[in-house]
């Protein structure tokens, strides 16, 4: 007997379903669908940017419905240096329509990140670090507040072990980190943050999965900064990191009773970096092309590790690190289509996990003569709707909608009004 390692990811609701008159809908037929998943699956939005804003190119209109048909999160990049590339001229309202395009899709929006050392702007550079630390609090509170509503997640801080340390570029924030230590430099991103918006939910992020970011994580939560979530990139352009140290990776982490985010993962679909390379910005190639073997072997590896992920139940968000190999970070071949826009095997394959496998799509159930109908799915929201006695959803007359969660574990009861309804 095969035990199902995704088990705890479904759930059940009894619903009962009422017509606008308040009674129960008995021995009726209703159409029952997924909308959204209680695990977020995610995906960078970068590269919609320009769609967004009324600049798409060729081929823009095709990649944004690929990405809403398999993503319900999108990561938007809040970088500093390109944010806010002069002084006191951000590029606010460009992110903020580029959020309300995937909002209006039914996709939540993250943003990327409020505080870190690369990509810091120039003009920051030769401040004392007092004016610094003045300017970096500033700039947290403006945009937390200024996309408040609409992007209520955020990376508070990326990449703090390192941040001391960290000497490969010029930036103003390394010595304000040497300054100051880096607990208060998670103190100043998430108190900043709170500040502007009480419920924004934060994030620590980082690549270094090593016992030094466990051991910053002990000191940031026995200083009493709250976190909501951690962060855990696994970029694997070297190769895959194999199941074994995925769930290693996680029951470490999940110690600290929060919620577990991978939010950078990366399977390259050619060649791989060679494994003698320790910082992956150092391996800079013109050209680095997809191959059909890298593409087969990319598919596997990405539902193995999405398997692996779903599987462990600490996971609260899976963020694939790119849609598309057009500008992909180290021109590397690691997004889920082609330059050319057509999809790889791995988008398919995902597709066929997180929107088959894992999915509800629309069923027809029958109510009892109580007007009661047990749904039963992966955890998240879902909609029903009444189609009379038909027997074929494709056939049934569209109906308003009401929504209901199936929750993950233990049945649970939930009773809902289709304002078009009346007793059968």
């Amino acid at each position: 007997m095969t035990t199902d390692p995704v088990a705890h990811r479904r759930g059940e609701t009894v619903l009962t379903v009422l017509g606008r008159d308040g009674v129960p809908l008995a021995d009726t037929d209703v159409v029952v669908a997924q909308t959204r998943h209680a695990i977020a699956f995610g995906n960078i939005g970068f590269d919609l940017v320009d769609l967004a804003n009324g600049r798409g190119a060729p081929g823009d209109e095709e990649l944004g419905r690929r990405f809403t048909d398999l993503f319900d999160t999108a990561t938007l990049p809040f970088y500093w240096a390109q944010f806010e590339p002069v002084e006191g001229r951000p590029r606010t309202d460009e992110l903020r329509r580029t959020a309300e395009w995937f909002r209006d899709r039914g996709v939540a929006v993250k943003g990327h990140p409020l505080a870190w050392h690369t990509l810091a702007p120039a003009w920051l550079l030769g401040r004392p670090v007092d004016e610094v630390e003045r300017t970096l609090r500033a700039r947290i509170r403006r945009d937390v507040a200024d996309f408040a509503g609409l992007i209520d997640t955020w990376d508070a801080i990326n990449e703090v072990v390192i941040l001391p340390e960290f000497d490969a570029e010029p930036n103003a924030i390394t010595p304000l980190a040497q300054a100051r230590g880096r607990v208060p430099m998670v103190r100043l991103a998430v108190d900043e943050a709170r500040a502007a918006n009480a419920e924004v939910r934060l994030l620590l992020n980082d690549f270094d999965l090593s016992p030094r970011y466990e051991r910053l994580i002990e000191a940031v939560l026995d200083a009493g900064v709250r976190l909501d979530a951690i962060g855990l990139q696994t970029h694997m352009h070297q190769g895959f990191r194999g199941e074994a140290q995925l769930v290693e990776i996680a029951d470490r982490f999940a110690r600290f009773g929060l919620p577990l985010h991978f939010t950078e993962t990366s399977l390259v679909s050619g060649d791989l970096m060679p494994p003698h390379i320790v910082d992956l910005n150092d391996w800079q190639v013109d050209e680095w092309p997809s191959t059909p073997e890298g593409e087969a072997r990319q598919a596997d590896e990405l539902e193995r590790h999405y398997r692996a992920l779903v599987g462990h139940p600490a996971v609260e968000a899976i963020t694939y690190w790119g849609i598309t190999d057009r500008g992909a970070w180290l021109n590397a071949p690691i997004g889920l289509l082609r330059v050319d826009g057509s999809p790889k095997p791995s988008y398919d394959r995902l597709h066929e996990l997180v929107r088959g496998e894992w999915w509800l799509d629309d069923t027809v159930l029958r109510t009892d003569a109580d007007g009661r109908v047990v749904v039963r799915g992966f955890a998240g929201e879902y909609a029903v709707r009444a189609v009379g006695d038909a027997t074929d959803a494709s056939d049934a007359p569209d109906a308003a909608a009401a929504a209901f969660t199936v929750a993950r574990g233990a049945a649970g009861e939930a009773s809902v009004t289709l304002s078009n309804g009346s007793e059968a």
